[in-house]
């Protein structure tokens, strides 16, 4: 029993240790974008199919004495690629620069090549672990009790996910960690290698025993679509959720944990026996908290952002016991328990698959919580009616399902609070017609979730008005108006174009090179649907640069055209999902080689949550750069709070009078913070 337990807690461990791991490797090489994160799950997911119908495969079809042989030669093919890799990557599961995409506009088929070619063979042999392991169990021990097993992989995953931010990021380098997890990995191969050696020696096997479970025949395919969909359902929910309130609540980092966090701790609960799942209180709890969420989407702005998040973290923890507790009342005696198994993976995989692939496609804004929503209330119907027609309550699933997806497609294609609304991976950007300043005005406001990209008045008389974060009195604005070649042809780059408000600044012979990931955001800057005109209207030359911003300014520098850049603007971080490539100490390298000698560095770094004035001293005083930082209280004609740091190389450019009115001198401050790197930074550490 107690190498079973190992074996079963050591490989979800690892599994889920793996996915936070390589997701914040890979994460830079696509814009740093939280999609990133889901779409790395969803091939998590897909992945643990294919193991979890490998075991069914292992288990249903091949005699017992070659099942051990075949997993063993399989373990060891896989224990002699982690080998081979560890030669030829700076760790055996992290993949090389030269893998690095040219084209990020549409990353999903890429980010899945890139985890099959670096983790996929060893993800595939831990996630047919739990399901191989358990049957094995059963077999040797057909009175005990699997689901107990079930829980322990569970608690083991949970641990796995909640040590990678607390753990291991802080402490160790990308590459220290993808070489603790290898030897972690070549561990669990050397063991899963002796068990199957010790399952062959004890065969012939007890014929198993039915077990007391509400099923001991063949599963009928009502059960096994009920099985999914109940699995399909508790994962919807998850991503539905996630995006949810890491997109259109607050953008916090590190928040995806806490509702995958809450999702697996509910299997543990409902699989830990009979105790760990009541109908009647599952049932309430979720009634209850639905009504709050209902309350909380109708009075968003003017509820907390952290108590909307509890509400929706409420309203998924009962969600999860419903579907996950109705799973385990349905549970087959341990002769099928592969298939079970098979078939919450399943469920699992097509939750990820709609919510990744099919949502963005079909709905204009994250609607994919309201079909989650209404999917679990058809479990609660049936769960009310105490209906025990599986095949009924299958059906009525599947079409809430069906009914509801198709009611959205048709509502957002007919009615919305937005003159614009458009989603893609990168996430879902909307243009609103609001009001603003003293007195009011009108203008068009673009959002990405709820973070503001800019505004801009609609009175032609105002159209020109530089505000938000670009005032003139702003850091950039200060940069652009006062830079000794500024009126003489300035050569100007924009890391992060939002509506394109800088290029108001520009002059005749200004040379202005915008760098945007999103197409749907350079398509607006640059006048689509006629609401921004500051890219259009601008007397500067413009060149816009679509993909990764560093990715684009490593191709250049490889073609050898450096851009020479009189002030560069890095306006990345007012999001609170920043991307974590585009400061650390190799960018600020590439920045400073497409930097004239004379140029300006104007980092945007207003951050509801994080402080990253201690990453930028640092990389100041590394490539030893003079830094003060630029500060805007706000004002009532459109100008936001607004925090800049202007670094530069020649200290004369901070003593221009009207630079060095606006800034204030940084000389004194200092930091214990580490340098970040590429191979190193931990978000935990500048938390507000």
């Amino acid at each position: 029993m107690f190498i079973f337990a190992i074996s079963i807690f050591l490989s979800a461990f690892l599994l889920f240790q793996i996915q936070p791991m390589i997701g914040k490797f890979i994460l830079p090489w696509f814009g740093g974008t939280p999609a990133v994160w889901s779409t790395t799950m969803l091939f998590f997911q897909v992945l643990l199919t294919g193991g979890y119908a490998y075991a069914y495969w292992l288990i249903g079809r091949v005699k017992s004495n070659r099942q051990s042989v075949i997993h063993i030669a399989l373990s060891v093919f896989a224990l002699l690629v982690v080998a081979v890799l560890a030669f030829t990557w700076t760790s055996p599961i992290t993949p090389p620069a030269t893998l690095k995409p040219a084209d990020v506009s549409s990353p999903v088929l890429d980010i899945f090549k890139l985890l099959i070619i670096s983790v996929g063979l060893p993800y595939f042999i831990l996630a047919s672990n739990g399901p191989l392991m358990q049957a094995w169990f059963s077999r040797i021990y057909p009175q005990g009790s699997y689901a107990r097993l079930y829980a322990l992989s569970n608690l083991g995953s949970l641990l796995g996910l909640l040590a990678y931010p607390t753990l291991i990021e802080p402490n160790l380098s990308l590459k220290n960690q993808g070489w603790l997890w290898s030897s972690g990995f070549i561990l669990f191969g050397l063991l899963i290698i002796f068990i199957a050696f010790q399952n062959r020696r004890a065969a012939p096997l007890a014929k198993p025993e039915p077990v007391s479970t509400p099923s001991s025949g063949r599963p009928a395919s009502a059960l096994l679509s009920l099985w999914i969909a109940l699995s399909a359902t508790a994962s919807l929910f998850l991503l539905s959720i996630t995006n949810q309130i890491s997109q259109e609540v607050a953008v916090i980092p590190f928040l995806w944990i806490l509702p995958f966090a809450i999702y697996l701790f509910s299997f543990i609960l409902t699989f830990s026996g009979e105790r760990g799942y009541n109908r009647n209180l599952y049932t309430l709890l979720f009634i209850v908290s639905a009504m709050l969420t209902i309350y909380v989407v109708l009075n968003s702005l003017s509820i907390h952002v952290y108590w909307q998040i509890l509400v929706y973290c409420l309203l998924l923890f009962s969600a999860c016991m419903l579907c996950h507790g109705e799973l385990y009342l349905l549970r087959p005696n341990a002769k099928h328990l592969t298939t079970y198994y098979l078939m919450i993976s399943i469920g699992g995989a097509l939750g990820g698959i709609f919510v990744t692939l099919i949502a963005p496609l079909i709905f204009n804004g994250y609607w994919e919580f309201f079909v989650s929503l209404a999917m679990t209330m058809a479990i609660l119907v049936t769960v009310l009616r105490r209906n025990n027609d599986v095949q009924a309550r299958a059906r009525f699933v599947f079409f809430v399902f069906g009914s509801i997806t198709i009611t959205l497609m048709i509502v957002g294609m007919l009615f919305s609070d937005a003159l614009y609304s458009k989603r893609n991976f990168y996430g879902v950007i909307r243009v609103r017609e609001m009001q603003e300043g003293n007195p009011p005005q009108t203008a068009y406001f673009m959002s990405h979730g709820i973070t503001v990209h800019g505004l801009q008045f609609i009175k032609p008389e105002l159209r020109n008005v530089p505000t938000t974060y670009y005032i003139h009195d702003g850091g950039a604005g200060v940069a652009l108006l006062n830079h000794p070649r500024a009126g003489q042809g300035l050569k100007v780059g924009l890391l992060g174009l939002g509506i394109g408000t800088l290029a108001v600044y520009g002059q005749p012979n200004d040379e202005y090179r915008l760098y945007e990931i999103n197409s749907i955001v350079t398509g607006l800057a640059e006048g689509q649907g006629g609401y921004f005109s500051f890219v259009s209207d601008s007397k500067a030359n413009i060149t816009t640069v679509l993909g990764d911003a560093r990715i684009s300014l490593e191709r250049e520098l490889a073609d050898g055209h450096p851009q020479n850049f009189d002030v560069l603007v890095l306006d990345t971080f007012s999001s609170d999902s920043i991307p974590v490539h585009l400061v650390t100490k190799e960018a600020f390298d590439l920045y400073l080689k497409h930097l004239a000698p004379d140029g300006i560095i104007a980092a945007h770094i207003s951050n509801r949550h994080l402080d990253l004035q201690p990453v930028f001293w640092q990389l100041a005083k590394y490539y030893s750069l003079q830094i003060v930082s630029v500060n805007y209280p706000g004002d009532n004609q459109g100008g936001y709070p607004t925090n800049w740091l202007l670094l530069v190389r020649d200290p004369k450019l901070l003593e221009i009078p009207a630079i060095k009115s606006h800034a204030t001198d940084l000389s004194e401050y200092s930091t214990q913070l580490k340098l970040w790197t590429d191979d190193y930074s931990n978000l935990f550490q500048i938390l507000k």
